[in-house]
């Protein structure tokens, strides 16, 4: 998953911004935007950080600023901004919400739900992004790290 240049407008000034050390020592950091598509790849598939695809910047590094940005609350903060740029757009009416579960199947003896073939799929970005952080493949990689 890549980001847009809209979304990346949206989340890039949520992110924090860590000075050069002032002794000039050390390897510079690898831009944000890059880390943040891996470590989205990894939340959206389920997949260990260790099968990152090469386009994307080493595991071990994603994985750390990962464990950085979490500690920092910054996935928090991500989320909010997202969901309120949904509901300015229009695409978010907290009005009115309710719960439903009507609309899934549920199958004997499954832990996962399907959605039925005539469902309407949800297409905006921020929704799809929303879904990332809410997906329980994302609280399955909270849950393991410390």
């Amino acid at each position: 998953m890549e980001l847009t240049d809209e979304q990346w407008a949206i989340v890039e000034p949520l992110l924090p911004k860590v000075p050069r050390r002032a002794d000039g020592r050390g390897r510079p950091r690898l831009p944000d935007r890059e880390i943040l598509d891996g470590i989205l790849w990894v939340l959206r598939t389920g997949a260990p950080w260790h099968d990152l695809p090469d386009r994307y910047p080493s595991h071990q590094t994603c994985h750390r600023r990962f464990q950085e940005w979490r500690k920092a609350r910054v996935f928090e903060a991500v989320l909010w901004a997202l969901a309120q740029d949904l509901r300015q757009r229009g695409g978010l009416d907290l009005d009115e919400c309710f719960i439903d579960g009507t609309f899934v199947i549920a199958k004997k003896g499954g832990l996962r739900w399907e959605r039925p073939s005539g469902a309407k799929v949800r297409s905006s970005w921020q929704w799809q992004t929303a879904l990332v952080f809410l997906s329980p493949y994302a609280q399955t990689v909270l849950r393991r790290t410390k």
